[in-house]
């Protein structure tokens, strides 16, 4: 039989939940592949000092959260122009709007092309152009930035992090903006995929710098960050943090740029001072490596370690990220991209996302970023490859659709408030995710895996509420 997941309930503690006055009603929402976000009849809520299938331990508050969110790419905002602009706003009201739907607080951008962008491109493409004199964001201005305003409109608190795929050209020793060459077994692998004309003897290695390791390109570079904070500054779009490299070991067919940690400690120390002058931190990332040394080698490194307050985890990454927590508890955990899937959208892939909530949060993360949050029909990137979205536009009907990952998403979101802490749970189910919002709500996340309906009993300081979770479902309850 499939274990039993734990997925959401949300209690507002009043006095405390020991108190037989502290909740007088609950509300119940439920999420299975045939609908999202469902309400359901109210469960009761009865005093019990009887076995409880999971308790939550008020008592041992852990990490605080930060929030939830996903990345603005300008596919996301080429998809969502294709809908009527009421439609459009629609949409991003439900993802941005304090209280609405997802709720979303914090999300991440690229600076510069990523492999959701239109094409390649970058802020300087003037070779040698060291003082920066011909920095543009016009690009932006077409997509990422009404973008991200359109969210400002609907929550004007939103924070908001970056990291670039690929420095400018000029800047790598091969010159290009990938760092793999598409090989015929990757074309195997994605018949889709795009030639991006890089030759095989220009390729990157995980290992190695693709970055020109002179002091020249590092400040030039350090400049290209600070030039980019201002100039969404005056967009009136702060962006409050920066990691130095997406994927920074990995050489791949759409922009990319494979470091040395080593490599990024030097970088660091002149990226440091630039975003300090202009209050912006510097988190190290991202890490889509199970290798903790890595990471050990930039928080070590007295070229970088004043600098870095948190580290972002994505991809193969999540093997790092109990152990950095362990050992550097006080240190900020992102996850920084969820796994993008096939651009199927199905059920097996919602479900395998729980998996991974519960494994970054449950493992210290303080922030949650999903990867797209709007695409067509299809989900195809520029470079030839399909992946999820939380939304689907239909371009030629003009039309879309939240997926399944959206309304698993909004489970928690729309109830974690920033500055939650998680709580420590025990009992004979572990697939929990417990958490206190500051306004002393108590917040737990549930699934339903199995084949089969199971009423599962959830205690809290001696008050129990035990509904019938159905099968194969996501459930959020809310005790008041």
């Amino acid at each position: 039989m499939k274990s039993l997941h734990i997925l959401t309930l949300a209690a507002a503690l009043g006095v405390g939940l020991g108190s037989a006055q502290a909740q007088t009603r609950a509300e119940w929402v439920a999420t299975t592949a045939a609908a999202g976000w469902v309400a359901q009849p109210a469960p009761k809520l009865t005093a019990s000092t009887g076995a409880a299938d999971a308790e939550i331990v008020l008592s041992q508050p852990l990490q605080t959260m930060q929030g939830f969110g996903a990345c603005f790419n300008e596919l996301g905002w080429t998809s969502l122009s294709a809908l009527p602009p009421a439609d459009r706003a629609k949409v991003m009201r439900e993802l941005f709007a304090p209280g609405v739907g997802a709720n979303f607080t914090i999300c991440r951008m690229p600076i510069g092309a990523n492999d959701f962008s239109r094409d390649w491109y970058s802020y300087d493409e003037t070779p040698d152009d060291f003082e920066m004199a011909h920095f543009s964001i016009a690009n932006d201005e077409q997509t990422l930035i009404p973008f991200i305003k359109q969210a400002q409109q609907f929550n004007p608190k939103l924070a908001l992090w970056a990291s670039p795929w690929s420095p400018p050209t000029w800047m790598k020793y091969n010159h290009h903006y990938a760092a793999a060459a598409v090989l015929p077994e990757y074309r195997k692998a994605f018949p889709t995929l795009a030639e991006n004309g890089l030759p095989v003897d220009r390729q990157g290695k995980e290992g190695h710098n693709l970055f020109i390791q002179e002091d020249k390109y590092f400040t030039a570079y350090a400049l290209y960050f600070a030039k980019f904070i201002e100039a969404y500054k005056k967009q009136g779009i702060t962006v409050g943090m920066v990691m130095p490299q997406n994927e920074f070991n990995s050489a791949q067919v759409f922009p990319s740029c494979p470091w040395t940690a080593a490599g990024l400690a030097r970088f660091v120390g002149y990226l440091g001072p630039q975003m300090q002058q202009r209050q912006t931190r510097i988190f190290f990332g991202t890490m889509e490596r199970a290798n903790e040394a890595l990471v050990d080698t930039v928080l070590r490194d007295p070229r970088s370690q004043p600098f870095i307050e948190g580290v972002g985890f994505q991809w193969a990454g999540k093997g790092a990220i109990a152990g950095i927590h362990q050992r550097y508890p006080a240190l900020a955990l992102y996850q920084s991209e969820q796994e993008c899937g096939d651009g199927q959208n199905d059920w097996k892939y919602c479900e395998y996302t729980w998996g991974l909530l519960k494994h970054y949060i449950g493992s210290g993360a303080n922030a949650y970023m999903y990867w797209n949050i709007s695409l067509k029909k299809g989900g195809i990137s520029r470079w030839g490859w399909s992946q999820n979205s939380l939304v689907t536009v239909d371009e030629a009907a003009r039309t879309y659709r939240y997926n399944h990952e959206y309304y698993l998403l909004k489970h928690l979101s729309h109830y974690v408030q920033p500055g939650a802490r998680r709580l420590a749970t025990s009992g004979a189910f572990t697939n929990l995710l417990a958490f206190q919002n500051p306004d002393k709500s108590v917040v737990l996340v549930a699934q339903n895996e199995r084949d089969t309906d199971q009423t599962v009993r959830f205690r809290v300081s001696g008050r129990t509420v035990a509904p019938l979770l159905r099968a194969h479902s996501f459930n959020t309850l809310v005790l008041k």
